[in-house]
């Protein structure tokens, strides 16, 4: 099988044009071809030499994702279900938002599946198939901007898989998608969310640009942790929390603390407790999440009353909170569920 031009990052491009023996240039006009004008063939290639696109086309491709599903919410949010080269299957969220719908977010996976076993998330139960590849998590926003017809202003890597078990193919994405000669996403719209995993914060943090971290929390209490995010057991929160302070001193940069709220298991005055605790001395923001319906689920989000109490005592615990709008919640969303669902089918 030929190998996809956009799965090598920028200074493989430039390394495959070294060995071919093409002055320096020829790199960046391949760059430009593969990642910023998107093309579907080597052969729109047309300021590369004949000879050397011929070359190119013995050994690689331009392979990139398809629309295998698309769901549109009456909030006006779309799901997709985009199907990669070899027939697996991922998602992406197109999020539209401001009185006008002038801001664009797109959540994008960074893996087939997830190995995390987060207990609450419907990705965790297909288990994890692969990272995916620099190209097939460009194009999700790619294709999902041209769905809209709208320029993509804000990426967040929340979907389907853990950013940082797939971390350079991550950041090598994230930064074609930065570049401004390319879709030029500011440093700080772009978001990626991680379980905890403590090297990944520790080398994000000595990234030079202005990229934004969020930490998927979801409670405070190292019991209740370790049942609802497994994985995540043998990095425990003090260490976790050491490892934020040391990020935010060494960026400036807030973190946000992603908390789902679910009914009768990490909704209560102890867990509040908690959470306050954990937020002492830490530069930081609690962004309260709904519980998505997930069917076999036995749980069920709190209600807004819990909401509004866990926000006015952190906030007068001098911790910024806030409450996520839910979106999507007719077309399942949530990560995981519709392609969950349309697999059943």
């Amino acid at each position: 099988m030929k190998t996809s031009l956009n799965t090598l990052s920028r200074n493989q491009l430039l390394f495959l044009v070294k060995e071919a023996g093409q002055p320096a240039f020829r790199g960046k006009q391949l760059y430009e071809w593969v990642f910023v004008r998107q093309v579907d063939s080597i052969d729109e290639m047309t300021n590369l030499p004949k000879a050397f696109r011929q070359a190119l086309e013995e050994n690689y491709c331009i392979a990139k994702p398809s629309i295998y599903h698309r769901a549109v919410s009456k909030d006006g949010t779309r799901k997709y279900i985009f199907q990669l080269q070899d027939g697996a299957l991922i998602e992406s969220v197109g999020i539209p938002s401001g009185k006008k719908n002038e801001r664009l977010t797109v959540c994008f996976s960074t893996q087939v599946g997830c190995a995390m076993q987060c207990q609450f998330c419907a990705t965790a139960k297909e288990g994890l198939t692969r990272n995916l590849t620099i190209g097939e998590i460009v194009c999700q926003v790619l294709l999902v901007q041209e769905d809209f017809g709208q320029r993509v202003t804000n990426i967040v890597g929340m979907g389907q898989g853990e950013p940082f078990a797939n971390y350079d193919n991550v950041l090598e994405a994230i930064r074609i998608l930065n570049d401004p000669k390319g879709i030029a996403i500011g440093a700080r719209h772009i978001t990626l969310s991680t379980c905890g995993i403590l090297q990944g914060i520790q080398r994000f943090g000595t990234e030079p640009e202005q990229f934004t971290l969020a930490i998927s929390l979801h409670t405070a209490i190292q019991s209740k942790r370790d049942k609802l995010m497994p994985r995540v057991s043998g990095m425990p929160l003090p260490a976790l929390k050491k490892t934020l302070q040391e990020y935010t001193l060494a960026t400036n940069r807030r973190v946000t603390l992603e908390y789902l709220l679910i009914k009768g298991v990490n909704d209560g005055e102890e867990d509040l407790k908690a959470l306050v605790d954990f937020c002492s001395g830490l530069l930081c923001h609690v962004n309260l999440l709904p519980l998505n319906d997930i069917s076999d689920s036995p749980w069920k989000p709190s209600g807004q009353a819990v909401a509004n109490h866990w926000i006015s005592t952190l906030m007068n615990n001098d911790t910024e909170a806030s409450m996520r709008q839910s979106r999507g919640s007719d077309i399942d969303a949530a990560c995981g569920q519709l392609k969950n669902s349309i697999q059943k089918k």
